[in-house]
Order: structure tokens, then C-alpha cells, then sequence
């Protein structure tokens, strides 16, 4: 749930709300994106999706090794695409292993953590007017990853606190880590809203619709968000029909959330395949779906229909800035766009 990739494999697991980059790498397949949730470890990144301390002055513990316990039956002596996702976040669901792949990957392809923070950056602003001026109170987020500074719920949660927010993930990992988040009050829902975590696949829209449906009322305007998935969908028609049913399927009011890398040069996008080809090696069995870099007018496309937010579908970093995105940002060298548009 945490933005935005996940593993191929299936797993069943819904976590009930007691209360709650580039998407490549976000937690793996076509419904995680990467995006980061919490072992129950306060996070100290902020908004911008910079790293914080990651826990270094905690009683203890040893500042080379800020992470905890892993959740129990989760096997962390492998790097998983989620917990990599997480690092570059400056998250802190990620141990050894993942460090030391991330680092690796980061010095191999550079555009891939530039991705995973842009694109929170970009989140963060996201939700900040959705849950602001535009007064969406319902947040479908697919395929959100692990949870690193500036989740869906945090931001809409501060603004809105009757705010809900079901995240859909594939990973079993991801929603192994889920059930600590959710079971952390610092990091759970507010008492007025709800937080939830289900399992589908972006491809099922029937299911993660009828998931979706469970915990949101689907006659009300809901935001869906999708960063860094649709790349997991190789076949452009069909990642833009996925896009188009999930929105024909929400009320008018409704918004679209979108983002994913953009085909900037034939380095990035050489980069991208050679990536690809390194994952299973890298990953195993967790390794994320192969990811499509796409022309900035084919990402255009998916918001077909709906009414563009200015300033449009742009680079990441142009979309509102606040100041606060991730250092050494810069719109000239971007590597992912995105855009947010209303469902007439």
C-alpha cells in the first residue's frame, strides 16, 4: 500500500481496520506499486519522502542497523523490491539485505529511486488538494507498497479525520507488514475515518472493486490513485482500459490520481529493460512484473474523459511544487509525469 511494486504471486490476506518510485520497483506487480507499510516503527521520514533518522539514537540499537524485528513468517535474508522501494523513501521497513540492494541498484540505475521519490512527492501534494479544496473524503489506493513518511491516510487523515482510505496490494510481504501498521496507534486510522489493506490485482477490476466496495461507499466520489502500476502493464490498450473501467465505476466527483516513468531518453529506457532482466536473478520468486516506460502522450491518455486539474498531466516535480520535494529535484531531468483529473 505504501506507493507503489509487488511480487507475481498470489495471496490471499485482509487486514480489517482496528480502528488505521517509478513504480518498477514499488512493491512488485500490477497492483503493488512500491510504496511502503510499517513494522510498527514510528517513521521519521517527512512528506517530501526524504530519509530521516532511521532510527539512529533509538535505545539499543545499533545506528548501522535501525530496523527491528521483522513481522513473524516473513523471510527478510533476501532482498524484496518493496522493502528496496522503502530505503530509497527513507522509510524503515527494510533490513539488510534490502539496504545493500538498494544501494547496488541505486549506483546501476539511478532513475529508479529518482522515481520512487518524485513520485511521493508528488502524493503528498496529491492528497494534500484532495483532501483540501476538492473535499474528497474516499481514497482507493492500488498498489501502495510499504509505508514511508507521507502515506495516503497520514496526509488525507490530518486534513479530513473522517477520512477513509482502502490500500490493494498483491504482495504477501506488504500485507504482512500491513498487519503491524495497522495494529500501531501512532500510525492507525483516526477514530472518525478507517484504514484498510485487501488483497487484489490490478488486472481483476471486478475484485478490486468488490474489495474496494467493503470498506468505501461507491456512490460517493472516491480519489482512485495509481502510482507507478500501470507500467506493470505491458499492453497499452489494456493498461488504458483498466484505468477506464476502475473510473467508470466511481460516481461523478470522482478523481483520477496518476502517475508513472515516462520514456525520457533511450539511456533511461535501456536502463528500465536492463533492470528488468536483473530482477528475478536479484529478487526470485518476489521479483516485480517487468515495467514499460511509456511517451508522455500515452500517459495523457489515461485521464480520457475527465477534467484535468491544472497544471495538467506534467513531470512530477511541475505538479504544484511546494518547495518541499525531494532534493536535488529537477523538472528539467524528470522521470516520471503525472496528472490528477475530476470525473465529470
Amino acid at each position: 500500500m505504501f506507493r507503489r511494486r509487488a511480487s507475481e504471486a498470489k495471496h490471499e490476506a485482509t487486514v480489517p481496520d482496528p480502528g488505521h518510485g517509478v513504480g518498477p520497483v514499488r512493491s512488485g506487480g500490477p497492483v503493488s506499486s512500491g510504496r511502503p507499510a510499517s513494522s510498527g516503527r514510528s517513521d521519521s521520514s517527512d512528506s517530501s519522502g526524504r530519509p530521516g533518522s532511521s532510527g539512529a539514537g533509538e535505545p539499543g540499537r545499533a545506528a548501522a542497523e535501525p530496523w527491528g524485528p521483522p513481522p513473524a513468517g516473513l523471510d527478510v535474508s533476501a532482498p524484496h523490491p518493496a522493502r528496496v522501494w522503502n530505503y530509497w523513501l527513507g522509510g524503515r521497513d527494510f533490513f539488510a539485505a534490502d539496504k545493500a540492494a538498494g544501494e547496488e541498484i541505486g549506483r546501476e540505475f539511478p532513475h529508479l529511486a529518482e522515481m520512487a521519490r518524485a513520485e511521493r512527492a508528488f502524493l503528498v501534494r496529491a492528497v494534500r488538494f484532495l483532501a483540501g479544496p476538492a473535499k474528497i473524503r474516499q481514497y482507493l489506493d492500488i498498489g501502495a507498497g510499504l509505508p514511508a513518511g507521507g502515506n495516503t491516510h497520514e496526509i488525507a487523515q490530518r486534513i479530513a479525520p473522517d477520512s477513509k482510505i482502502v490500500y490493494a496490494d498483491n504482495d504477501p510481504a506488504v500485507l504482512l507488514h500491513a498487519k503491524a501498521l495497522l495494529g500501531n496507534p501512532m500510525l492507525a486510522s483516526t477514530p472518525g475515518g478507517a484504514v484498510c489493506y485487501t488483497e487484489a490485482d490490478l488486472r481483476d477490476v471486478a475484485a478490486v472493486l468488490a474489495c474496494a466496495g467493503s470498506a468505501l461507499s461507491l456512490s460517493r466520489p472516491v480519489a482512485l490513485i495509481l502510482l507507478g502500476v500501470l507500467g506493470h502493464v505491458d499492453d497499452y490498450g489494456a493498461a488504458r482500459s483498466i484505468a477506464s473501467q476502475l473510473m467508470d465505476a466511481l460516481p461523478a466527483g470522482s478523481y483520477l490520481v496518476a502517475a508513472d516513468g515516462m520514456a525520457a531518453n533511450q539511456g533511461i529506457v535501456g536502463a528500465q529493460r536492463r533492470y528488468d532482466e536483473s530482477a528475478r536473478p536479484r529478487y526470485g520468486a518476489s521479483a516485480p512484473a517487468s515495467y514499460v516506460l511509456r511517451r508522455t502522450d500515452e500517459l495523457t491518455s489515461f485521464f480520457d474523459g475527465l477534467e484535468l486539474t491544472e497544471p495538467g498531466v506534467v513531470p512530477c516535480p511541475q505538479w504544484r511544487p511546494d518547495g518541499r520535494g525531494p532534493e536535488g529535484a529537477s523538472p528539467d531531468a524528470a522521470v516520471a509525469v503525472c496528472g490528477v483529473a475530476r470525473k465529470p
